[in-house]
């Protein structure tokens, strides 16, 4: 027998669909249940790699954690990674398939095929994909927990809708919609998504769940009964407002731990110096969450820049991953950033390039894959020369620096050749600039104490890592105050009747209903 399941749809992008996921994974796994996270697809630059070798969104995989089970690519069969405001890398199973259009992929026009017979244009032709991934999580699971993406009542796109209720109506899941009541507009937001869907979508519209509420409840309760005499339908909870709460991000520049961390009391720094670190906001960065284990720590401020004034008081600065290693590295010289890393370089100020930002931190680039710019000169901090690939790195890798065990991941077309100065993991080291193509290599905490250490020598500081900062443990932390505010603020008994049983029968039509032929 198939488990059962709920689709978190959101009014909004950003409403809280990736939070409130994980959170009902974490409440679901502590009661014994075995569940599993989904998301059909996903949008996002910030992805990981399973220990199969398969490339799936970040939040998916933080989800898995969420509910203790292990990451695969059924959790997220489609990975949209973009590339410019038109087009994106299409990740299909794990594994990249080819670059499509946004008119291509959400379009009826096209023909060209892009693996497993998926065509430019044939978007639905998709959704024979995910249910069976659906489908075979829902046999080795209790339940399953599916994130919507964006808004359900994009009617432009229902016709070939694969993450939202046309996953929704395949699996006759029900629906639970959450709105950010701390945007303003939630009810009328609740409404309008309803009454914007098809009458065998609003069919499995259960009813919804407020975020980010501030203040006393009881004011609000008016207004969650008068929206339920309108709707037919009720709200399963009321989330608080909780400073530093999230998951690893789909999209933005939120540092999530380091929220969390700075929000709460917080451990003053062991030595007699802080530590600031600056990461440039290259275009298209992707896996930024790369610098959280670093804002966890105590005594490290971490902040994103663009201009190159502020990098002047930076005792560290990183270059992070880019899904467009050559447009970002004309975006540092444009914007003053690369002269001025040549010039921290020169005076012996530490830089860490990763991914992309180690890439550029070369001797030369070879780009006839990512922006087919042919060769081009990188900034000739490092005596590495790199070539793009066609085919994708998607590894796992352990490993070993200064002294410490690492362990890590890499999503990369780039083919690095290292023609010189001293071995730092997969990549080199030439005095205080360090480049790698490993991602996450820095949640490994007695190697993030050790690199912190050589930074705070480099820059001239008195800092001292916190001998006992475990990530992992911030993050199990982080995930547990996710399942509290479902256990505590949301109707649970509630909740498990819909994953158990569905969406309750003779819910209500709210016209006017999607338009004619939309739905």
């Amino acid at each position: 027998m198939s488990g059962g399941g709920l689709l978190v749809a959101g009014t909004t992008s950003d409403a809280g669909k990736s939070v409130v996921t994980a959170g009902i994974c974490r409440w679901l796994v502590r009661q014994g249940v075995k569940v599993a996270p989904f998301k059909a697809q996903n949008m996002s630059l910030n992805s990981f790699v399973t220990r199969e070798g398969a490339e799936i969104g970040r939040a998916q995989a933080m989800q898995a954690q969420a509910a203790r089970v292990e990451p695969s690519a059924l959790m997220n069969p489609v990975l949209l990674k973009p590339g410019s405001d038109r087009s994106s890398q299409v990740v299909l199973l794990g594994k990249p398939v080819g670059e499509m259009s946004a008119r291509g992929f959400f379009g009826t026009a096209g023909g060209r095929t892009y693996g497993k017979g998926v065509q430019g244009g044939h978007r639905e032709a998709l959704l024979g994909t995910v249910t069976e991934c659906l489908a075979e999580l829902r046999d080795q699971y209790d339940a399953v927990i599916c994130e919507g993406a964006g808004s359900p009542a994009e009617i432009n796109l229902r016709r070939t809708d694969i993450v939202n209720m046309g996953i929704a109506r395949a699996a006759d899941f029900p629906v639970v919609v959450v709105g950010d009541i701390d945007r303003g507009g939630v009810f009328a937001s609740f409404f309008g998504t309803t009454a914007l869907l098809a009458r065998e979508d609003q069919r499995l519209v259960a009813g919804y769940l407020v975020n980010k509420f501030r203040g006393d409840v009881s004011l609000l309760e008016p207004g969650l009964e008068m929206l339920e005499d309108l709707t037919g339908r009720r709200t399963y909870g009321v989330l608080p407002f909780a400073h530093g709460l999230g998951i690893d991000e789909e999209d933005g520049l939120r540092v999530s731990l380091r929220g969390a961390v700075r929000e709460s009391v917080v451990a003053p720094p062991v030595g007699e110096d802080v530590l600031r670190v600056a990461v440039c906001a290259v275009p298209l960065m992707s896996n930024f969450t790369d610098v959280d284990a670093l804002a966890a720590e105590p005594g490290v401020v971490v902040r994103f820049v663009d201009r190159a004034e502020e990098l002047a008081d930076a005792d560290l600065v990183v270059v992070p991953g880019t899904r467009g290693t050559v447009g970002a590295l004309r975006w540092l010289r444009e914007r003053g950033l690369a002269d001025a890393l040549l010039r921290r370089a020169a005076e012996g100020l530490p830089v860490l390039g990763i991914c992309g930002g180690y890439q550029l931190l070369g001797t030369r680039i070879e780009d006839e894959v990512e922006s087919r710019a042919g060769v081009v000169e990188g900034l000739g901090l490092l005596p590495v020369r790199v070539r793009f690939a066609r085919e994708k790195t998607l590894t796992r890798p352990v490993g070993e620096a200064l002294g410490e065990a690492v362990e890590a991941y890499e999503i990369h077309h780039g083919v690095a050749e290292v023609l010189g100065g001293e071995a730092f993991l997969d990549g080199c080291r030439v005095g205080a600039v360090w480049g790698t193509h490993w991602h996450g290599s820095l949640e490994s905490d007695g190697f993030r104490r050790a690199f912190l250490r050589e930074v705070a020598t480099a820059a001239g500081r008195r800092f001292v890592p916190a001998p006992d900062t475990s990530f992992e443990a911030l993050r199990e932390e982080q995930l547990d105050r996710l399942g509290d505010l479902i256990e505590e603020h949301a109707d649970t008994d509630g909740l498990w009747r819909l994953i158990e049983s569905g969406a309750p029968a003779g819910l209500p039509f709210v016209p006017p209903g999607a338009p004619e032929g939309r739905g």
